[in-house]
């Protein structure tokens, strides 16, 4: 019989970490529900006692969730460990990650304590945090360069306090997957224990060897996984988990593990992630990649209309990617349109149902034919003008002299208040840009500014992203028009509004 492999996912946690990436509190929580859509077992939802941004949204999520166990991560320290178990206590299944390193760079530049410490400080705080967990996973970190002998003093010290998860993390992407799973063959044939201990795998992609040293593990015992949608995280990422959720499908003959994970969410989870973390994917990324499924070569596509198993291991509908035929314009109606949605994965109120169809019919009369990625487009267009603390309703440019040019920029807060200022500029962006900064009082720091195209054709969709700093912090903004100009207001007034908000939330004057 097969086995079962748990899915932890740090997206998150370790995946909010990643350069220029800040969700919101709406995000976060919106991010936390796909999740548990798709199957994880485990949510690392975030850092409590890092801020009291991060302890109300564990416990936003703690309270929403309903299957999936909501974790909290904490440092060895008593505080800490309390501050997950207050933000946790309504969750319905939930657990705690106690870590501490164990390298000697670590102990020596970093903590600046003795190997015994090190020991004693697991002792105390793993046994502490099993008076209020039933479920406790602790972590080594830097485990790959720790020695294996002190390693297995520390784990075995863990697992004597109660941890009964203990997890492996290859926290700088160090290792390769031969040493990597020698290490958990090694730490499950020594550990003693009275009770049950599962072994996890935590692998960063400095070296590109994240989801290969996570299978390998899985190879030597591991039957837990960490790691984050479309591998974000700390600098070259995580494991990216749909590509473990997918190694593992296709290759049951080799592995015999399972998952609770609902693979046709895959795409729609990755496309969430990507959105709100303003992280393109690649389009040769594995599994959720735009050419994940796409083949030009002559031979290969004369392959595919043979038998698409010639080249194709795996189907687009198995991840999410639904291809249909049934074309959709100006002249299609509610139903076709309505039935489109549900194909598309989206479940809408009659009422929700009734403005996005105004919005599908505005896109009809600019394109001969509505794709799917064009309703995509407009259903992400439409989440954010919902959510947004400011929507724009007006923006004009005109040319002034000497290549300069004048924006008048218009924006409303939710409760129905409008600002308006102008400015110029060397270019229309920078017009556009010095209006808004003026609007908000504030002069941030524009860090990016890319534009994609959603659709295809020159009657396409954008999608403009931008990541502006405020006061050394990063917040990005998305977004999405026929017009780039007014896509890139869009998105400057989100990114300043995000910044508004946690201001606020701060108690400090924006």
């Amino acid at each position: 019989m097969s086995e079962h492999i748990q899915i932890f996912d740090t997206t998150l946690r370790d995946g909010e970490q990643t350069p220029g990436v800040n969700f919101t509190f709406d995000e976060r929580l919106k991010i936390a529900l796909q999740l548990e859509k798709w199957g994880v077992d485990v949510i690392e939802a975030g850092f409590p006692a890092s801020s009291e941004g991060s302890f109300k949204s564990v416990e936003s999520i703690a309270n929403a969730l309903t299957t999936t166990a909501v974790c909290g991560l904490a440092r060895c320290t008593k505080s800490d460990i309390d501050a997950v178990h207050e933000s946790t206590k309504n969750a319905q299944h939930r657990q705690i990650h106690v870590f501490l390193a164990t390298s000697p760079i670590h102990l020596e530049f970093k903590l600046k304590k003795t190997e015994e410490e090190i020991l004693a400080s697991i002792k105390e705080n793993v046994a502490y945090a099993k008076t209020l967990f039933n479920d406790v996973q602790f972590s080594p970190e830097d485990a790959t360069r720790t020695p294996l002998p002190f390693l297995i003093k520390a784990v075995q010290t863990a697992v004597d306090a109660g941890a009964n998860i203990i997890n492996i993390p290859d926290t700088v992407g160090y290792s390769y997957p031969n040493e990597y799973g020698q290490i958990f063959k090694t730490l499950i044939e020594t550990i003693e224990s009275k009770h049950e201990v599962i072994y996890s795998s935590h692998c960063h992609d400095d070296l590109g060897l994240a989801v290969a040293n996570g299978l390998a593990a899985f190879e030597n015992g591991a039957r837990r996984v960490e790691g984050a949608i479309n591998g974000i995280g700390e600098r070259a990422g995580n494991t990216s988990l749909e590509e473990i959720a997918l190694a593992l499908y296709v290759r049951q003959d080799h592995y015999n593990l399972t998952t609770n994970i609902n693979l046709s969410e895959t795409k729609n989870t990755s496309d969430m992630i990507s959105r709100f973390s303003g992280l393109r994917v690649p389009r040769n990324k594995a599994i959720v990649g735009r050419n994940a499924f796409s083949h030009e070569s002559g031979i290969h596509q004369d392959g595919i209309l043979k038998n698409p198993e010639t080249y194709e291991i795996m189907t687009p509908q198995l991840v999410g990617v639904v291809k249909n035929t049934l074309p959709l314009g100006k002249l299609s109606g509610k139903h076709a349109f309505s039935q489109k949605l549900i194909e598309l994965g989206y479940d809408l109120s009659p009422d929700e149902q009734v403005e996005v169809f105004k919005q599908f019919k505005s896109v009809a009369d600019k394109k001969k034919q509505v794709t799917d990625r064009d309703i995509h487009a407009i259903m992400q267009g439409s989440e954010h003008e919902e959510n947004a603390m400011y929507k724009v309703n007006a923006l004009q440019l005109q040319f002034v002299s000497n290549g300069l040019q004048s924006a008048v920029v218009v924006i409303e807060d939710k409760e129905g208040n409008t600002y308006q200022d102008s400015s110029i500029g060397s270019g229309s962006i920078t017009s556009i840009y010095n209006a808004i900064d003026r609007i908000f009082d504030q002069s941030p720091e524009l860090q990016q500014y890319r534009i994609e195209s959603i659709t295809e054709g020159t009657d396409a969709q954008a999608e403009v992203h931008v990541q502006v700093e405020f006061e050394d912090q990063i917040y990005t903004g998305i977004g999405i028009d026929y017009d780039i100009l007014y896509a890139s207001c869009k998105a400057y007034v989100e990114a300043h509004a995000k910044f508004s908000e946690t201001s606020l939330k701060e108690g400090v004057k924006s």
